[in-house]
Parts: C-alpha cells; structure tokens; sequence
C-alpha cells in the first residue's frame, strides 16, 4: 500500500486563494473570516504574535472559540492569513518609476519597508515557511518582476534580485522588531554599547574593530531614548549598495566609487 505523500503546502493556502468555500453563516451574528483576522492583527499589534491564540480572539470578537473553527482550522493557518492581511497588496508604482528599474526598487523596498514597519511581529514569520505563496507576497513577488521587465536579466535572476532586496528590508527590520520588544532594555544597551566597545578592543585583539571605535562610528549613539526607525539609515545605505551590486551586473555602474554611488552614512548601530 502506497503511503500518501504529504501536501508541502499549509491547508489555509486554499481559503488564502478562495479555493475552499468559506463559511457564510455562522453561530454568532456578523462573525466573519476578515473580522477574525483583522481582530487577530490588532491584539498581534498591541501586544505582539505572542498573544494571539485563538481563546483570545474569539474573547476580543465576543464569540466562543469553537466558533472560529469554523472558519480558520488552526492557529497556524490564522498566523498565516494574519502575514498575508498585515503585509497587504504592493502600492502602485509612481509614474516617476516607469522604466526607471532602480526608481521601481527602491519605491518598492521602501514601501514593503513603510508596510512592515507598522506590524513588526510579522516580519520574522514574512519568510518563515518558505517562498512566497499567499496572494499578498505573490503580488510583490510580481510586482517586482515587473520592474524587472525591461531589463536584460533572466527570469531566474529577476527573482535572485527581489530575494536580495526584500532580504534587505527583514534584515534591517528584524533588527528593529528585536529593539521594538523592548525598548528600554534596548536603549540602556545602546547606550552602552560604545563603552563596551571601547573597553573590549583596547587590549589590540579586534584591530580592526578598533580602529572603527577609534575612529568614532559608534560615538553618535544616543543615552536618553530607544532607537526607532528613524535613527536607522543603514537601510538606505544598504539599499543603495544592493541596487548598486544589481548595476553593476547590469554593467550600468553605480557602484562603490563608480558614478551613481552614494557616500557612506553616519553610523548608528
């Protein structure tokens, strides 16, 4: 007897696509699956994925738990379909960025970034199972492409690219999502982080490092308050050394040192 194999694929991909009917009446009034999710969002917002279970929506909705089994068959498959809500479909690119490849990127890093910055819990589980395949990543994924389109790229490099990029928007975020937990531990870390440097490095075994600390790339760190977003411009700089990479693949320039490229930001680590 042949054993079954296993489907690779979450079964909520088929109420994500609207492959499998969803329920249109159930035991309490107006309880729907966008209302469940959209609930499931604001407790994730609030007081991060950790809180979200399903006792607790159902609490937040005034309905029982078992009610909402009828329209999402586990936790998992409501986290998935919470990533899928939370990051949304891509904004529609400017006029400005027609044909413009690097215009179109740095629009589209910049706006999967905008996105993500508002739901933080989303971004360690955006790639947590695997390539994209809820209808909101596919549609940046194509987004993407699209920008792409134009270039002489193959299709496979095209996707290597927009693995690039997005990896460059969950680094930085991860990075802030870790800060975000805990603010003012991070702060009271941050704020001695150049001290520890400093004192760590003096004996000559990290030269190089040494040489940074000496140099002052980690005297602007600020004691009084968290860092936010807004004190982080490695993501444009990393950003733009990432587009430049693509350039100069391209052999369009645009790298290090090479017309097109940008100087080196103050650092805040």
């Amino acid at each position: 007897m042949e054993s079954k194999t296993p489907d690779p694929f979450p079964a909520g991909l088929e109420v994500a696509w609207g492959l499998r009917d969803r329920p249109h009446k159930g035991p309490k009034r107006g309880l729907t699956l966008d209302g469940i999710v959209t609930v499931a969002i604001a407790v994730a917002d609030a007081e991060g994925i950790e809180a979200v279970s399903m006792s607790r929506v159902a609490k937040e909705l005034g309905a029982s738990t078992m009610a909402l089994y009828r329209y999402v068959s586990t936790k998992d498959e409501l986290v998935m379909l919470m990533v899928d809500a939370a990051i949304g479909p891509p904004a529609p690119l400017p006029e400005a960025a027609g044909g413009d490849w690097r215009a179109g990127l740095e629009h589209w890093a910049a706006a999967m970034r905008d996105c993500l910055l508002t739901h933080l819990w989303a971004v360690p589980l955006v790639a947590a199972h695997g390539p994209p395949v809820t209808p909101n990543q596919l549609a940046w994924l194509d987004q993407c492409l699209a920008v792409l389109a134009d270039t002489r790229l193959g299709h496979g490099e095209k996707i290597a690219v927009s693995l690039l990029i997005s990896g460059q928007v969950r680094s930085e975020l991860t990075i802030l999502s870790l800060l975000h937990q805990d603010p003012e531990g991070s702060a009271r870390r941050m704020a001695g982080y150049g001290k520890f440097l400093r004192r760590v490095t003096e004996s000559g075994r990290l030269p190089a490092l040494r040489e940074a600390v000496t140099d002052g790339a980690f005297d602007d760190l600020d004691a009084d308050t968290a860092p936010t977003a807004d004190d982080f411009d490695d993501f444009a700089f990393g950003l733009a050394r990432a587009l430049d990479g693509v350039a100069a693949y391209l052999g369009e320039g645009g790298g290090c040192g090479l017309p097109g490229g940008s100087p080196p930001p103050s650092r805040r680590t």
